[in-house]
């Protein structure tokens, strides 16, 4: 979502339902900070600015996933436009750098400090802005957006970490950790926090924002008015939802930041960090079962959950206010055709950029839960799409593919199976194609995240994909299952349970596989009676769930797990009317990461400005 549709529904939403008293209009449009004090609309707007830069899947250039062993892209191959190309393959290559003007995305030195400068001032100063005539109303306009910034530090901080964090001489350092604002006076040459002080105070500001927020904005009757604000003359609930109601729907609420508080934990015990984070991998099953108990635990898993992105009618839904059950938090619906158009194969006016590779593929087990390197799943490495888990064909379009889209607009079913055989020179689809523009270099095609109800038609001598409603999830339950999954094992092994749960990751892991198809538990019971093995499974299922959604990059990170594995691809030739597979390199993608790689590097400018600043071993190489 654009900047500036986040602040305009941000301000709009409470503005609206606040009525006239919650401003009045400005003098002029070049506003001088103690003008807020009086329009608090502009207040608001700064407040915002904790919701700039959120770090979610965006458009295809944004898949931090061609940096690993899931996916690579052909932007080489089809984009002309050097601003459009995705810089995470440079960084899977190795060529990320702390220099300037080196390349490097996942460089949030400037970005979250101004962000954090934003909050921090508003937090310093909202004391003094006037939300509502009714003052009981006013104090409860100031606890929900206090509530929300103090979230919103916290998530601003969470990403400025684990961006820029790593060890300097044997010290776990993290980010200056910013709680006030900074001014002209002030020293900039200070020493970068501990990653424990930014974790402390990450888990700080979530705290206390959990005690303004709501666990979730929805409208309340009289009766339900909580006592916190029947004690200060709250007596109507009209007053109330009209701060803490569905209209807020989409801002920072407390489940948000439960959630929040479940993904620092598990980032802060995994192996990178744990040895001076202060966090154990109990502290990360706690959080998450803290969260997942409100929805009944593993009961709670939505039986449609691991395809939210082409549940058409739910997402008709959520435009009228339904909430998805699969989905924590969540950005607006919007209606675009710019991932289809960007991902889909060739041959349906796609472009292709991302391309899932051979070890993803290897990593879907078969239906029976056996992974494909085990004699008792029954894999054939020549008819290797049979009898496979059946969340393969949801998430990866592969030769023989029947894949959705509709052909005219009286809604005609494609029934073209896809073709990515190396025999046809004219085949746009095949494996580096010559001809099209937008070869798949793996001999695969990314279907996850795609919505398949658009209509392929022809216009005007060109093409197109029509546009449909969709949404991107920023937090789903199954992330937080799986990190559930993956501390409960190493805390308490498979069939433990974590304080206050009555699930352990053996029932995670079941409850999840069954919900794909997978109703034969022989694999997960070996897998159960061992810590190690259990441990590599919930890692593949984590693999699999969340492919595409921003987490392999950081997870191979976290776990300090192998980043220089070479990416693979299917080669499919035909003879005598039989199909021959053979697995091969992608071509041009070495993998090349530098152990210093684990961590990001503090920008070399920055090291360059400020004496006290040290830069992370290794980067000073790169």
């Amino acid at each position: 979502m654009k900047l500036n549709r986040i602040i305009k529904l941000a301000i709009l939403i409470p503005v609206v339902a606040a009525c006239d008293d919650m401003f009045d209009p400005g003098i002029e449009n070049n506003q001088d900070f103690e003008s807020l004090t009086r329009v608090p609309v502009n207040a608001a707007g700064l407040a915002m600015h904790g919701y700039s830069d959120l770090p979610y899947q965006g458009g295809a250039q944004s898949f931090s996933d061609v940096a690993t062993d899931d996916a690579v892209s052909n932007d080489d191959f089809s984009c002309a436009n050097e601003w459009e190309k995705n810089q995470y393959l440079k960084v899977g290559n190795g060529l990320w750098s702390s220099k300037q003007g080196g390349v490097n995305p996942l460089n949030q030195w400037t970005s979250r400090r101004t962000n954090l400068q934003y909050v921090n001032r508003f937090l310093e100063e909202m004391h003094s802005f006037k939300w509502a005539g009714k003052e009981v109303v006013n104090e409860m306009f100031k606890d929900q957006i206090k509530g929300e910034v103090l979230a919103l530090r916290a998530l601003q901080t969470f990403y400025f970490l684990r961006a820029h964090c790593g060890y300097a001489g044997g010290e776990l350092l993290g980010v200056p950790c910013l709680t006030h604002s900074e001014t002209a006076g002030d020293d900039f040459n200070v020493p970068r926090a501990t990653f424990k002080e930014c974790i402390d105070q990450i888990f700080s500001d979530l705290k206390e924002a959990r005690e303004y927020l709501p666990y979730d904005y929805v409208n309340i009757k009289d009766a339900d008015i909580p006592e916190k604000y029947k004690a200060i003359g709250v007596d109507n609930a009209e007053d109330y939802n009209r701060v803490f109601g569905a209209t807020k729907s989409g801002r920072m609420s407390g489940r948000i930041a439960a959630a929040l508080e479940a993904q620092v934990a598990l980032f802060a015990a995994s192996p990178a960090y744990s040895d001076q984070s202060g966090v154990t991998w109990a502290d990360a099953a706690e959080k998450a079962a803290e969260l997942l108990n409100t929805i009944g635990g593993v009961s709670g898993i939505d039986p449609n959950g691991n395809h939210w992105y082409n549940n058409i009618d739910e997402i008709r839904d959520v435009r009228g206010g339904r909430v998805p059950a699969e989905i924590i938090w969540r950005d607006n619906v919007s209606e675009t055709n710019s991932l289809e158009g960007d991902c889909y194969p060739a041959s349906l006016f796609g472009k292709a950029r991302i391309n899932p590779t051979q070890n993803l593929v290897d990593a879907f087990p078969m239906a029976n839960g056996y992974p494909i390197t085990d004699a008792a799943s029954g894999y054939d490495p020549q008819n290797p799409y049979e009898d496979r888990d059946p969340r393969f064909d949801l998430y990866i379009v592969h030769d023989g593919s029947d894949f959705g889209p509709y052909r005219s607009t009286d809604k005609i079913k494609n029934t073209d199976l896809i073709n990515t055989t190396v025999d046809d020179k004219n085949n746009v689809d095949g494996l580096d194609a010559e001809k099209g523009g937008a070869p798949t270099r793996t001999g695969y095609f990314m279907r996850k995240l795609l919505n398949e109800d658009c209509i392929i038609k022809m216009r005007d001598g060109g093409s197109g994909i029509s546009a449909q409603h969709k949404y991107n999830a920023r937090i789903r339950y199954t992330e937080i299952f799986l990190a559930y999954a993956e501390a409960a094992n190493e805390a308490y092994e498979a069939k433990g349970t974590a304080p206050g749960a009555s699930y352990s990751a053996y029932d995670v892991i079941k409850a999840i596989r069954e919900r794909a198809g997978i109703t034969d538990t022989k694999y997960l019971d070996e897998c159960a009676k061992s810590k190690e093995t259990m441990r590599e499974l919930i890692r593949n299922e984590r693999r699999i769930e969340l492919c595409f959604e921003g987490h392999r990059f950081w997870d191979l990170r976290r776990w300090k797990a192998n980043l220089n594995e070479p990416v693979k691809a299917m080669e499919i030739k035909t003879a005598g009317g039989k199909k021959t597979y053979n697995v091969v390199d992608v071509k041009n993608e070495t993998r090349n990461f530098d152990d210093c790689m684990y961590y990001g590097p503090v920008p070399e400018t920055e090291i360059n400005k400020w004496s006290a600043l040290k830069q992370n071993d290794g980067w000073d190489r790169f």
